[in-house]
C-alpha cells in the first residue's frame, strides 16, 4: 500500500512540476534572444535525449513515455523552462527505475506511466507535442 501511495506521489509530483513550470516569455527573455544571434546554438544536437532514451526502464509504457516527453523537451520547449522539465523527468525515471527493480511494484508500474502519459498529454499541449 505505500508503494503505491509512493508510486501516485511520484506521477502526480511530475504533474504539477510540469504544470507549474510553464512560463511565457518575457521581454527580457525575448532582449536576450533577439540580441544573441548564434548560429551554434540552433545547430547544437539534443544529446540528452539521445542518451536518456537509451536509458531503459524495462516497462514498455514507461519507455514510450520517457522517450516521447524527452523529444517534446528537448524539440519544443524553450530553453527559459526546458531545465525545469528535464529535472523533473529526470527524477521521474530513476524512481520508475527504482520501482521497476522490484518485482512487487513493477506491476503497477505500467498503469502509472499510462496516467502519467495521458496527464502529459493535455499539459503539454501548450507546447504542441503529441504523445
Amino acid at each position: 500500500m505505500l508503494i503505491r501511495i509512493s508510486l501516485l506521489l511520484c506521477v502526480v509530483c511530475v504533474i504539477v512540476l510540469a504544470g507549474c513550470s510553464k512560463t511565457e516569455p518575457t521581454n527580457e527573455a525575448n532582449a536576450n534572444s533577439a540580441n544573441t544571434n548564434k548560429p551554434a546554438a540552433a545547430s547544437t544536437p539534443a544529446t540528452p535525449a539521445t542518451t536518456a532514451s537509451a536509458d531503459k526502464i524495462g516497462v514498455p509504457e514507461c519507455d514510450e513515455y520517457l522517450t516521447n516527453y524527452d523529444a517534446c523537451i528537448s524539440g519544443k520547449v524553450p530553453e527559459v523552462a526546458r531545465a525545469q522539465y528535464k529535472t523533473a523527468i529526470e527524477q521521474t525515471r530513476a524512481s520508475w527505475r527504482k520501482l521497476a527493480e522490484n518485482p512487487q511494484t513493477k506491476g503497477t508500474l505500467a498503469a502509472a506511466c499510462k496516467q502519467a502519459a495521458e496527464q502529459s498529454r493535455t499539459a503539454m499541449k501548450s507546447y504542441n507535442c503529441t504523445f
